[in-house]
């Protein structure tokens, strides 16, 4: 029987010499594994309240819209800056080559909603902290964070951790 790691395909050198890019479309490409990804992620959340369910850009808005879906509530995009036509509020954050922003609509939560965060990749933890900075600041109760792939030694998963954040994981790969 396939695991979930199974379904992702991995390309060397992209975007760039050294990096093992971990590639979830041939997973999103097939029903069985994209729905093994779906089942197994609402999974640890069975009996929970969960009021929304939050995407990071891009890939956390397929697997998101999925689970809000099949949860029968609202899905929240966060966004790269400048995406969102609304009012936002806006949180900076590092990359391992720079600086990015990431934005939420200002009425996109309400204080005290319970949220479930998700996105395809944890690597350094980086987009998760600021999207999670965002839903703080707006006073949403962060149920857990879920995501299809960690990559250990990039030390994300240790990041949300030492936040007090619940993360759930589907496969991890090792290296870059």
């Amino acid at each position: 029987m396939k695991t979930i790691a199974d379904y992702i395909r991995t390309i060397p050198d992209f975007p760039h010499e050294g990096i093992m890019f971990r590639d979830v479309t041939t997973l999103f490409a097939d029903p069985r594994g994209f729905r093994m990804a779906i089942d197994q992620m609402l999974h640890p959340y069975a009996g929970m309240r969960i009021d929304k369910v939050v995407g990071l850009e891009a890939r956390g808005f397929i697997m998101g819209g999925a689970i809000a879906h099949q949860l029968s509530i609202g899905f929240v995009p966060i966004r790269k800056k400048g995406k969102l036509p609304g009012k936002t509020l806006s949180q900076d954050y590092k990359l391992e080559y720079g600086e990015a922003t990431m934005e939420i609509h200002d009425d996109a939560i309400k204080p005290g909603e319970k949220v479930l965060v998700v996105d395809d990749l944890l690597a350094t933890g980086g987009t998760a902290e600021a999207g999670i900075k965002l839903l703080t600041r707006l006073g949403a109760e962060i149920v857990s964070t879920s995501f299809i792939i960690d990559l250990p030694a990039l030390g994300g998963r240790k990041k949300l951790e030492a936040m007090g954040l619940d993360v759930q994981i589907l496969c991890e790969f090792d290296g870059l």
